[in-house]
């Protein structure tokens, strides 16, 4: 089953790098931008289409997966649209939103926010809200990371994989076959895109895969809250870890948020690491928050344990690259403090111990 997505876009890519080359699709270069040459940026349509015919052949759909795939569908044809004519950032967001209504109106979504310390909020308005904000929040994390050769792809197939793996335990083969459908259908894209990339997924992939990410982990977990909801979290920490930053970075310097630059985690990384080896390290995080969420699944302190860990790791990172600000070092900031005061006192004890020998 998986073979079939996997060959059919294998097959298509090669054909819409000849059509970009009529059509004159190909990625702009900028002062952003790490690739020369004319590569084309529609390599998404690819991704799409292979999934689109695999649903057909081999998923009967619901209510739940026509809103997801109708949701999806949107999504890639305003990302195509923009791949074309360079659409407004406000735009892009009102179809993004536009997407996760749709996906309300066919009944996915988060039913009953259950907070910690038992407090339950059952509101439709606010179940509402949160799924939007869900929705739109991840579908842009996700656009934000295709920055590299075979990044979006490589995590996306990562996520994909371990979000079925989890729906087998949970025993949702629903889940399971849609996510290995996704998984295969970018993996075959990944043969031309993996560094040096001879064809880019575009918005209308990073999109479609972003807003794909976000619905499957709400119609997986319906039943879900907000702890629930924080294994699928887990898997896109990096990506969400990255959109506040650059949301934070941008406020900071009073630029507006919306507007792109080149200091994400994957720039930075690739500053130190070089291309290959910084998505092969974003790909490998991503797959350790993947794993924390089986170990929290069976063991919900060592899964704590080793979630903080990680997180400690991107947060002292991003501290020390000074990603979000040459002054914003709180974590580091704690420990010197720390570091200072425990040298203060062993001098003091030290002095004690002269004055006390000296006598």
């Amino acid at each position: 089953m998986l073979i079939v997505p996997f060959f059919i876009s294998l097959g298509l890519t090669p054909l819409i790098k000849k059509y970009s080359v009529i059509a004159k699709t190909y990625a702009k270069e900028n002062e952003r931008t790490i690739h020369h040459g004319k590569i084309s940026r529609i390599g998404g349509v690819a991704i799409y289409v292979s999934f689109i015919i695999s649903m057909a052949l081999f998923v009967k759909a619901d209510m739940a997966v026509n809103g997801m795939i109708l949701g999806g569908s949107l999504m890639f044809f305003a990302g195509l649209i923009d791949d074309l004519i360079d659409m407004k950032p406000l735009v892009k967001l009102a179809f993004e939103v536009c997407a996760a209504f749709i996906l309300v109106a066919f009944g996915v979504g988060v039913d009953v926010l259950r907070l910690p310390f038992g407090i339950t909020i059952d509101s439709i308005a606010l179940s509402i809200v949160f799924t939007i904000i869900w929705i739109v929040g991840i579908t842009n994390a996700v656009n934000l990371i295709d920055g590299l050769d075979g990044l979006c792809g490589g995590m996306s197939v990562v996520i994909f994989v371990v979000i079925g793996c989890i729906a087998i335990v949970e025993r949702r083969m629903d889940i399971t076959i849609i996510t290995f459908l996704l998984a295969a259908s970018t993996f075959g894209f990944l043969v031309y895109n993996a560094h040096p990339a001879s064809i880019f997924m575009g918005d209308c992939g990073s999109l479609f895969l972003g807003f794909m990410i976000s619905a499957i982990s709400l119609l997986g977990f319906k039943s879900s809250t907000i702890v629930t909801l924080a294994l699928p979290m887990l898997l896109l920490m990096l990506p969400i870890i990255d959109t506040l930053s650059a949301i934070l970075r941008r406020t900071l310097k009073g630029r507006k948020f919306l507007e792109a630059d080149k200091s994400h985690i994957h720039h930075l990384l690739m500053k130190q690491f070089g291309h290959r080896n910084t998505v092969i390290i974003m790909c490998g995080i991503t797959t350790l928050f993947g794993f924390s969420a089986f170990v929290y699944m069976l063991n919900e302190m060592f899964g704590l344990l080793a979630i903080m860990i990680i997180l400690l790791a991107v947060e002292i990172f991003i501290e020390k690259s000074a990603m979000i600000s040459e002054h914003f070092h709180p974590i580091l900031g704690i420990c010197r403090r720390v570091l200072n005061r425990i040298k203060l006192i062993a001098k003091i004890i030290k002095e004690h111990k002269e004055k006390k020998s000296a006598k």
